[in-house]
């Protein structure tokens, strides 16, 4: 049965391909070239095309106005790249068993492909119990014994129990709310299950685009569908071509009736990857490789031949330049870079990054380059230049007006000359500290991953000669994190000696296996390569490999006196004098009649602009008018002196996670701002009175 080729592609399961279609009804410009812009725009009624794989090319996000607007809905076309994050809403429409659940969303290595899902009933897996509305975390799937697992982590309280439920078990299973924010392409990669909308609202638009033309149409909660690109092999041609889903053609699947193998059949790395051991090695041939890749690799060329040795994880160290402005460098280093390393200095901004950089016992010792002024007696002050050996991290109890407040503190020994005294810091501090170096060794990047706790602080102390080093020139350098790479290892047939590990998730490239089998040689070392990454890889190398990371401990509101009448009166500030009206010379037109009409008498404006005086108003008038607008300003600024001491004695002082308090700066500047306006009321009278 024919399909048009967007509902091809919707209802195609993707562990189906390669799948081979035959055009049935075509689609032709007329004028155009055979291929624009990279992207296939004209296809032949009968055409053969087999179908290797499909990718999300962007995004339709419609909107749902109401009654109120007609029920109107609005649709726009969104980037992968779109600078803004959303908030992902739960999937109502439920599942019927645990294998709907894993044919539908992604599941992944990663805490984004680690979906979460409950139960409307208490369910029974063998030993384990699992209660309505628990939350169990789809991890990975499992075959055992022939039968299909998915590896579970149920959520208990502050405990997670692991078990495995079979794919065959039914219930009725839904979404849970997820609290975490996304990126477009993030829910598009992860998020976004088979054969469903998404349902999505928008949650903040980075400053990027200016002005964003999409502001309008992103209102409220959105439903996301994808448009995707096909990728296919034709039957005479060698190249992958990419076709657009939304094309007006339609397709017949007749895989059954060709034989695959006589088309040309592309993989990408991460499909060479996913092939058992003993498949390797393999022979291949290089069909498409990106530019953006070449200045690292750039022996691997379109139409070279290569051997694939095996696949493995490789350990790489995360590293970024360490400087405090945006422009910074992040880095990728091998293990096998030879290069070697002396230790810099880190800097902490609180007590609480000094306990966590303690952990692994590193025998911290650092210098204060701030101060900090204890409010309780139990807890230490801190000068600029203190010296401190910092030791683990404790609770104690301290008073605080009249009360015992439990409190996270750092114990430290402070460098008295040649004593030491025992002192204790408030994990909350806001302080600054700046490690003190006793360590003169150089080390590999290997041992200070193994030793110790990253971040840390180093500067290149020599450089590796077998290649062009590109750390060397750095001031100083944070090693962050080491990740696990999935690499293959890869040289070229014509170059033995040529040989590379290259990252599949970074690196865009479609071999295509070759018939003759590789024979199994040794491999050369491959080359060492540091590799420069952008901003947007480093931060997603990070994020997937990261869970969430625990936010220092709140500090504790600051110990406040009650609000008295004195304080009260220190927060108002100084009444103005109200100025005398000037007196009237001699010959002046107070001394004539008045007997303007009550009509023309000056009614001041409510916003405290005169638009509209009478020309024959006294000077005395003027005068009385100024200084009454004067006081009514003054006024407004004594009420809103009086609102904020109001507010500051209704605060619950009991909250211990309640930070307000009396802003003296605040107040200090109402008092200057009201002396100026009385100074500069001053001056335009007496300007004015010149100018008469």
């Amino acid at each position: 049965m024919a399909l048009t080729l967007e509902n091809f592609i919707d209802s195609l399961d993707p562990t189906t391909l390669p799948r081979i279609i035959q055009i049935q009804s075509g689609i032709y410009f007329q004028g155009s070239v055979y291929e624009m812009h990279g992207h296939e725009c004209c296809l032949a009624t009968g055409e053969v095309i087999k179908v290797i794989g499909f990718k999300i090319a962007k995004v339709k996000a419609e909107s749902y106005r109401g009654i109120e607007d007609n029920n109107f809905t609005s649709t726009v076309e969104l980037p992968l790249d779109y600078p803004g994050f959303f908030k992902v809403l739960a999937d109502p429409t439920p599942y019927t068993s645990v294998g709907d659940i894993t044919k539908s969303v992604q599941i992944g290595h990663n805490r984004l492909g680690h979906p979460h899902f409950c139960s409307n009933m208490d369910i029974q897996v063998n030993d384990a119990f699992i209660k309505e509305g628990e939350h169990i975390v789809l991890n990975s799937l499992a075959d055992v014994d022939g039968e299909q697992y998915v590896n579970c982590t149920v959520i208990r309280g502050g405990k997670n129990e692991t078990l495995r439920i079979p794919l065959s078990h039914k219930g009725t299973f839904y979404e849970c709310e997820d609290d975490q924010f996304y990126t477009l392409k993030e829910i598009m990669e992860w998020k976004i299950p088979k054969h469903r909308r998404r349902a999505v609202k928008l949650a903040k638009t980075l400053a990027v685009w200016e002005p964003n033309p999409y502001n309008e149409y992103l209102q409220g909660d959105l439903s996301l569908v994808p448009v995707y690109e096909i990728q296919a092999v034709m039957k005479f041609r060698k190249d992958i071509v990419h076709i657009p889903s939304n094309l007006d053609v339609e397709v017949v699947d007749v895989t059954e009736l060709y034989d695959i193998n006589s088309f040309v059949q592309p993989l990408s790395l991460s499909d060479v990857f996913k092939r058992p051991n003993e498949d390797f090695p393999l022979l291949a041939e290089i069909i498409e490789c990106t530019d953006q890749n070449q200045h690292i690799y750039s022996s691997l060329k379109t139409g070279r031949v290569i051997v694939i040795h095996e696949k493995h994880f490789a350990k790489t160290t995360i590293a970024s330049e360490n400087r405090s402005d945006l422009n910074k460098k992040h880095f990728l280093i091998p293990k096998s870079y030879k290069g070697r390393f002396k230790r810099r200095p880190r800097e902490f901004p609180t007590a609480y990054d000094l306990e966590l950089a303690n952990k692994n016992n590193d025998h911290l010792h650092v210098i204060a380059t701030k101060e900090f002024s204890s409010d309780h007696a139990e807890l230490s002050s801190v000068c600029v230049g203190d010296q401190f050996l910092v030791h683990q991290c404790q609770s104690i109890e301290v008073s605080c007006e009249g009360d015992k407040r439990l409190v996270e503190v750092v114990a430290c020994e402070k460098i008295m000359g040649k004593d030491y005294e025992q002192v204790l810091l408030p994990t909350y501090m806001e302080g600054s500290f700046v490690e003190v170096i006793h360590d003169k060794k150089q080390y590999h990047i290997s041992d200070i991953c193994e030793n110790f706790s990253l971040p840390f602080n180093v500067k290149v102390s020599i450089r590796d000669l077998s290649i062009n080093d590109n750390l060397a020139a750095l001031p100083s350098l944070r090693i962050e994190e080491e990740i696990a790479d999935p690499c293959l290892l890869v040289s070229l047939l014509d170059s033995p000696s040529e040989c590379f590990k290259i990252p599949v998730q970074r690196v865009n490239m479609s071999i295509q296996v070759l018939q003759e089998p590789a024979t199994k040689a040794p491999c050369s070392t491959p080359k060492t390569i540091v590799e420069e990454i952008s901003e947007d890889l480093y931060y997603m190398l990070r994020r997937y490999e990261n869970s969430t990371l625990h936010p220092p401990p709140r500090p504790p509101k600051k110990p406040q006196s009650p609000i008295t009448s004195t304080t009260m009166l220190k927060l108002l500030p100084p009444q103005p004098r109200k100025l005398d009206p000037p007196k009237s010379p001699k010959n002046s037109p107070t001394e004539m009649p008045r007997n303007k009409p009550k009509s023309q008498k000056y009614v001041p404006d409510i916003t405290g602009k005169p638009e509209n005086i009478v020309h024959d108003v006294t000077i005395t008038e003027h005068a009385k008018e100024r200084s009454d607008r004067r006081a009514s300003a003054t006024d407004l600024m004594l009420l809103k002196a009086k609102s904020l001491a109001v507010n500051i004695e209704s605060l619950d002082l009991a909250d211990k996670h309640d930070y307000e308090y009396i802003d003296e700066n605040k107040v200090e500047d109402l008092r200057k701002q009201l002396n100026e306006n009385e100074h500069q009321n001053k001056k335009n009278c007496k300007k004015k009175r010149e100018n008469r």
